[in-house]
């Protein structure tokens, strides 16, 4: 393993709340302690806000014990993932939580085999959790290509598949997803894919799925799925925007006025939407 990606911390903070429903339950958990600390507040008015906080603070757990379990090699690499100092690591913008995590893995493994998916493609990959989940998925001598720009958290997840009896279904593509994907596009004898999972820039976002629009790297009935497309509430509340943020409000308006697509939004996690080419 890369010795920048291998650094651990003895006490890493737990993972902060990067979704609406997370970040909801953390305000409600806030609001609630303090107006308790306060006493003024009518015990009916406090009631109602316990209930939010619960309601808010107790559906991505039971979402999790209601989902089918991952894999123990998909559980091996969630946790080595969690126990891994990515302050320290040499690019300085990656964190635990760019995780996909167990009910979006399961969510996209379902996905494939609905779809009858042999060849599946990934931009941005970080430690692998979703391209493992989605190589458990494809059927023998399925494929996943995953793309990754970082060269030392590519060999993180390597290490990760070499654990996993579905590992060899991946291959890593290792620099700028959109040289990968024009380079993948421009060879007569690359077949196309049939689901496409995006997870990396989120300004990349609109030229990643225009490119796959445009050229022959779509089968006909393909599905491509975009992740954090509610980014954190801030395209729809306006408050706190990044330019993250900014590129996904982008996106969301550029894809649903398209007219070469169909498309819905999930509020799975921080939002997946999936798209496909519209119906004649």
């Amino acid at each position: 393993m890369p010795e920048a990606a291998g650094r651990q911390a003895t006490r890493l903070p737990p993972p902060r709340p990067v979704t609406p429903t997370t970040i909801v339950a953390a305000e409600l958990v806030d609001v609630c302690a303090e107006l308790e600390a306060w006493g003024g507040v009518p015990a009916t008015l406090l009631d109602k806000l316990r209930r939010a906080r619960d309601l808010a603070g107790g559906l991505d757990p039971y979402l999790d014990r209601c989902t089918t379990s991952e894999s123990p090699a998909l559980a091996r690499l969630a946790q080595r993932t969690r126990d891994t100092d990515w302050v320290t690591h040499s690019s300085g913008t990656l964190e635990q939580e760019m995780l996909s995590g167990h009910v979006e893995g399961q969510a996209l493994k379902f996905l494939i085999r609905l779809a009858g998916a042999r060849r599946v493609l990934e931009v941005g990959m970080f430690t692998g959790y979703s391209a493992l989940a989605m190589a458990e998925a494809v059927p023998e001598g399925g494929t996943v290509t995953a793309c990754e720009i970082d060269p030392e958290v590519a060999a993180f997840a390597r290490g990760c598949f070499d654990d996993s009896p579905a590992g060899d279904r991946i291959r890593i593509e290792v620099g700028p997803a959109l040289d990968t994907l024009r380079r993948l596009a421009s060879d007569p004898e690359t077949p196309p894919f049939d689901f496409v999972f995006i997870d990396a820039d989120k300004a990349g976002y609109a030229g990643y799925l225009d490119l796959l629009l445009n050229s022959a790297l779509l089968a006909p009935d393909a599905v491509i799925a975009v992740d954090n497309t509610l980014m954190q509430g801030q395209p729809y509340t306006g408050e706190g925007v990044t330019g993250n943020g900014a590129a996904i409000a982008a996106f969301n308006t550029a894809v649903a006025d398209d007219p070469r697509v169909e498309q819905v939004l999930l509020p799975l996690r921080d939002g997946v939407t999936l798209i496909r080419r519209a119906s004649p």
